[in-house]
């Protein structure tokens, strides 16, 4: 019975390892270069913000701080901030001398049937295509990404060269604290489990995914799409905007682009496992669709996948059965394989790739948390704003 059930764990890392699109393998944006000048679009960059006072200086800064070539204005759609942050982005506008460039606009009342951060960027569209009515492109940042100076040159340079309809990078998170170290590359290893890079950057397949700290995305795919209001109750915005405009985009279906990149990094800080728990949380139970039956199948899969295999290799001595600890030891070893990459991307050390099934079933965890804040109606927060009558409403 172990030996079957190691043997059970072993096809599915075989599968993941070489029939999951090779998910593990790292689709880094940072080979790109950017080219020589020419004529270059212009471009409205679109910042959602709530409450954002203590990282937005540094986002409007890394922002106006770019050194693209062509026309760009950025636009901080303040959603109903408490704190002074309309404020603190015109002064870090000002002290970096772009004032002019900058424009900060007051969402108005969110409608039912609309997350925050979604309606806080149709907003912020609406005030860009006021200001710069030629704009070929939308960047949408998050208000706590500080972005390298050459990014934007090198985000539109890949999508008119590839004529890409979306370019999404997946930002570096924080991993100060030892909790961070140990769940954050796992969450991108994860992600790009659940949405292989490959198949998303593949035309032919339906798999879409987008990494929201950092979009740019092509203004006539978004209008061939429908704008943003098809998707206004999502919670897993990005993701959502991603198979919108891969299947609703221009020429019958948009072409899309996803990958990693050290260019860009959040600024926010996280606090801890508290912080991670809670920024996963939020949304875990929605990637299910909110189903018992999916969330129970998710949770037996993963201890299959990553309980098993340690816990039948290290048991050894007290079960006894060589065949099946060895070929337990086999799926740990691939599963440690696989995870390797991720952390060699994130600068973190291979002794951490044994460690993944902790992070595993602290996942699990965290989606146990995310169903139970379901059912007590407090899931889907941003923010402070609580969604709970958009539950089920992802695209």
């Amino acid at each position: 019975m172990l030996t079957a059930l190691a043997a059970l764990a072993l096809v599915a890392w075989l599968y993941l390892a070489f029939g999951r699109g090779q998910f593990w393998r790292i689709v880094s944006f940072d080979t790109v270069a950017g080219p020589a000048r020419g004529q270059w679009p212009d471009v409205a960059v679109i910042v959602p913000a709530r409450n954002e006072a203590g990282v937005i200086e540094t986002t409007v800064t890394s922002l106006l701080g770019q050194d693209y070539p062509g026309r760009m204005i950025v636009v901080i759609a303040d959603d109903h901030s408490d704190d002074g942050t309309a404020h603190a982005a015109n002064d870090a506008a000002i002290a970096a001398g772009g004032g002019e460039r900058l424009r900060v606009v007051a969402a108005r009342a969110l409608p039912h049937g609309w997350t925050g951060k979604l309606w806080a960027l149709k907003e912020g569209v609406r005030e860009a295509v006021r200001a710069l009515p030629g704009a070929t492109y939308f960047w949408f940042s998050d208000a706590d990404i500080e972005h390298d100076p050459g990014l934007l040159h090198r985000l539109v340079a890949k999508a008119e060269a590839e004529d890409l309809d979306l370019t999404s990078l997946m930002v570096v998170l924080p991993s100060r604290s030892i909790a961070a170290r140990l769940l954050l590359p796992p969450f991108v290893y994860f992600f790009a489990k659940l949405y292989p890079f490959a198949w998303v950057n593949d035309p032919r397949r339906h798999t879409a995914a987008a990494a929201g700290g950092c979009v740019l995305l092509r203004r006539a795919a978004l209008d061939h799409a429908g704008g943003l209001a098809p998707i206004a109750g999502a919670l897993i915005d990005d993701c959502a905007l991603a198979a919108r405009i891969k299947r609703e985009g221009r020429d019958g279906g948009g072409r899309i682009w996803l990958g990693l990149t050290r260019a860009a990094r959040s600024t926010r800080a996280y606090g801890g496992l508290a912080g991670i728990w809670r920024m996963v949380a939020r949304s875990a139970y929605t990637q299910l669709n909110h189903s018992p039956l999916l969330l129970t199948g998710t949770v037996a899969g993963m201890a299959l996948a990553y309980l098993v295999p340690p816990t039948l290799a290290l048991a050894w001595p007290w079960h006894g059965q060589s065949v099946a600890a060895l070929v337990a030891l086999g799926a740990w070893v691939l599963m440690a394989l696989t995870f390797w990459p991720t952390l060699r991307f994130y600068g973190q050390p291979a002794a951490l790739a044994p460690l993944l099934p902790i992070a595993a079933c602290l996942y699990c965890a965290m989606t146990l948390d995310s169903a139970f804040a379901h059912l007590r109606g407090r899931g889907g927060a941003w923010k402070g704003r609580v969604a709970t009558h958009l539950a089920g409403a992802d695209d």
